[in-house]
C-alpha cells in the first residue's frame, strides 16, 4: 500500500512518542518531498540558476536565514517538547554541521548559527529521520506553537494543553490562505492558571482550563507583543468552547489578514491592528466573521480531540514507594543537592516524581547554549529517568518532565559532571538572552558578552538565593528576541552614534500581572550597565521589606530612587 492511499489509521506508529504527537508515513513522506524540493533549490542557488534575492523566501520556508557571519538553520519543537532520539539528532547536526553546539530559544526552538548552505539538505534530512523539521519557523506565517515546559506534569495543571497545541499546528501547517499574513504570528497555549506561556505578550494566546460540562474552555488573549511597540495583550473570550477553537482562530486570523497593514513592517503585527480599531471594534469583527463562516467545517468533535490524544504516548508512572522518604533522606545528607532541588524542580502531579529544570547558564557561560555532548547527555538521562522525553523552555532551559524521586540525586550528580548542575533557575543569573550582534544581522549590540559579565559578577550563590527571584532578560535590538520588555530587569542593546550602548528597563513581568518594564534612561556602555545592575540590587536589598522580590520592590518605591542610584552624581 503507498501512503498516498494510505489512511491514518493505517499509518499510525506502533510505538507512541511520551508527550508528542507521533509520526506515521503520511507525515514522513511530506517531509521527504519537502526535502526534496529544497534540495533542487539549494542546488540551482548554489549553480548560480537563483539569485539571493529569489532563493531567499525559499531558503526562508525551510528555516534558513543568512546571518552575519553564515547561515543559521531553526528548528521547530512543537510546544517545546522533544523525544530522546530527536536531541540526538541534534547533537549530530551540531557535530557534523555546525561549531559543536546548539542555541535554544525563547520560542522553544533551537538554532545552529554555523551552518554551510550545502550542509542545509543534510541537515534537514538528519531531521526527518527524527521526525523534525525547520518548517515555518520563519515568514510571515503562524510560527511554532509554544506551550507550558511543565505541560502534563504540573501539580497546579488543569488541564494539559499539548493536545490542542497539536489541532492548532496541524491546522496552521502550510494553511493556504495564512502562508503570507500581513507579518509573522505566534501562538502560546496553556492550562494552568500560572500563566508559565508570556500569553499575554503573544498574538494569540490562550488559556485552557476545564469546562462546565467536562470538555475545555479557553480564555483567549489577542494582540500582545513585544519588540518596537510593546503591548500586553487584550481578553477577546473568557469561555471559548472547545468546539470552536479552530472557527475562532480561524475568525480572528481572516480580520487581520483582511486590515493587517502591509505597507509598513512596523506596523504589521496584529497587535498595531487591535490598537487602532480598538478592543470593542476589533471583536465586534471577529464575531461577525465567526458567526457568518461554516462553522461546522472547523467544529472540534470530541471523536477528534481523542484521535489526536490517541497519538500521544503517555509516561506509565510506577507506584511511589519510599521515593519521597529517599529524596528527604538525600537532601539531609547533601547541602548542595537541596538547595539544587529547591531552585530547580517544579512539584510534579504523580506522587513520588518530580520535573526538573536543567539550567543552560552555568556561570560566565552563554545562555541557552549546549553542546552536542551535552545534547547526547540529556538524551541519556531522558531515556533513563524521564520516559524519553525533555522540553524546552521559553527561558531557554530544558527540563526533564517526569524523575521519581529516589532517582533525583543520581541525576543531579550526572548533570553536574557535565556541568549542567547550576543551582540558579528564577535567579539573577538564569538570565535569557538573544544571540546578538555576535550573530544576528539585524542587532545593534552583542547580548552575549554582556550577559556572561552579569553572569560572573553574580556568580557567588549565596547572594543570588540572597536576591531571590530576579529575572533579567537582554535583546541586541528593539526586535526584542530577549524579551527584555517582560523581565523585571530589562536590557537592551542600541547603537548610540555608532558605539554599542544598553538601555535599562524596570518593571516588567511576563506572567499573570503582565506589565512592560519602564526605560530607567539613558544608555550606557556595556561596564557601565554591569555596574549600574550592582547598585539597582544593592538598592533592592536595602529597601525590600518582608520577602519582596526586585519586582514588588520596584512597583512599591517607584522609578525615581532606582533611577538615582543609577544616573545621580556621586
Amino acid at each position: 500500500m503507498s501512503t498516498e492511499t494510505m489512511t491514518r489509521a493505517e499509518a499510525a506508529p506502533a510505538v507512541l512518542p511520551v508527550g508528542r504527537y507521533g509520526y506515521d508515513q503520511i507525515d514522513r513522506t511530506f517531509l521527504r518531498e519537502r526535502i526534496e524540493q529544497f534540495r533542487d533549490q539549494v542546488n540551482r542557488r548554489i549553480a548560480g540558476d537563483l539569485t539571493e534575492e529569489e532563493f531567499k523566501p525559499l531558503r526562508l520556508m525551510n528555516g534558513l536565514y543568512l546571518q552575519l557571519h553564515a547561515y543559521m538553520l531553526r528548528v521547530a519543537v512543537p510546544y517545546g517538547t522533544l523525544g530522546s532520539k530527536q536531541v540526538r539528532a541534534l547533537a549530530r547536526i551540531a557535530r557534523e554541521f555546525d561549531k559543536g553546539y546548539g542555541h535554544f530559544t525563547t520560542r522553544q526552538n533551537i538554532q545552529f548559527n554555523w551552518i554551510k548552505l550545502e550542509d542545509t539538505v543534510a541537515a534537514l534530512e538528519v531531521l526527518a529521520e527524527a521526525d523534525m523539521h525547520a518548517i515555518q519557523t520563519s515568514g510571515n506565517c503562524i510560527r511554532n506553537i509554544t506551550s507550558d515546559e511543565f505541560a502534563g506534569a504540573a501539580k497546579d495543571e488543569l488541564l494539559d494543553p499539548r493536545v490542542h497545541a497539536e489541532i492548532l499546528r496541524q491546522w496552521s501547517t502550510l494553511h493556504p490562505e495564512f502562508t503570507f499574513l500581513p507579518r509573522k504570528f505566534k501562538f502560546a497555549i496553556s492550562g494552568s492558571p500560572h500563566d508559565r506561556v508570556v500569553a499575554r505578550f503573544h498574538d494569540i494566546g490562550l488559556i485552557a482550563r476545564p469546562g462546565p460540562h467536562g470538555r475545555p474552555v479557553f480564555e483567549v488573549f489577542v494582540g500582545g507583543g513585544l519588540g518596537r511597540t510593546p503591548i500586553v495583550g487584550v481578553s477577546l473570550r473568557d469561555d471559548l468552547p472547545e468546539e470552536d477553537l479552530l472557527a475562532y482562530m480561524e475568525a480572528i486570523l481572516r480580520v487581520y489578514n483582511a486590515h493587517g497593514r502591509r505597507d509598513n513592517i512596523y506596523k504589521a503585527r496584529i497587535k498595531i491592528l487591535v490598537q487602532a480599531l480598538g478592543t470593542d471594534e476589533f471583536r465586534r469583527q471577529v464575531e461577525e466573521e465567526f458567526v457568518a463562516m461554516d462553522r461546522a467545517r472547523y467544529r472540534i468533535e470530541p471523536g477528534l480531540v481523542e484521535a489526536i490524544k490517541a497519538r500521544f504516548g503517555a509516561p506509565a508512572f510506577a507506584p511511589a514507594g519510599e521515593a519521597v522518604a529517599v529524596l528527604a533522606e538525600d537532601r539531609r545528607r547533601d547541602i548542595a543537592f537541596d538547595a539544587w532541588v529547591r531552585t530547580n524542580t517544579h512539584e510534579h502531579k504523580a506522587p513520588g516524581y518530580i520535573s526538573v529544570v536543567i539550567s543552560l547558564k552555568p556561570a560566565g557561560g552563554i545562555p541557552g547554549d549546549a553542546t552536542a555532548e551535552q545534547l547526547d547527555l540529556l538524551a541519556d538521562l531522558a531515556d533513563e529517568f524521564s520516559f524519553g522525553e525533555l522540553r524546552v523552555t521559553h527561558l531557554q532551559n530544558v527540563v526533564l518532565g517526569h524523575v521519581r524521586q529516589d532517582q533525583l540525586h543520581t541525576v543531579w550528580q550526572r548533570l553536574s559532571q557535565a556541568g549542567l548542575g547550576t543551582a540558579n533557575v528564577n535567579f539573577i543569573t538564569d538570565i535569557v538572552a538573544c544571540p546578538g550582534l555576535d550573530y544576528c544581522a539585524l542587532a545593534n549590540a552583542r547580548s552575549i558578552p554582556i550577559a556572561q559579565k552579569l553572569s560572573s559578577r553574580f556568580a557567588n550563590l549565596e547572594l543570588q538565593r540572597e536576591i531571590g527571584d530576579l529575572r533579567i532578560n537582554i535583546s541586541g535590538c528593539i526586535n526584542a528576541c530577549g524579551h527584555h520588555h517582560a523581565a523585571h530587569l530589562g536590557i537592551l542593546g542600541v547603537d548610540k552614534r555608532g558605539q554599542e550602548a544598553f538601555q535599562i528597563t524596570l518593571g516588567g513581568s511576563g506572567e499573570e500581572d503582565a506589565s512592560i518594564g519602564q526605560i530607567l534612561g539613558p544608555a550606557m556602555a556595556e561596564d557601565e550597565t554591569v555596574d549600574a545592575v550592582s547598585r539597582l540590587i544593592d538598592l533592592y536589598l536595602v529597601r525590600r521589606e518582608n520577602g519582596e522580590r526586585f519586582l514588588d520592590t520596584y512597583r512599591r518605591v517607584g522609578t525615581a530612587a532606582f533611577k538615582d542610584v543609577v544616573y545621580a552624581p556621586a
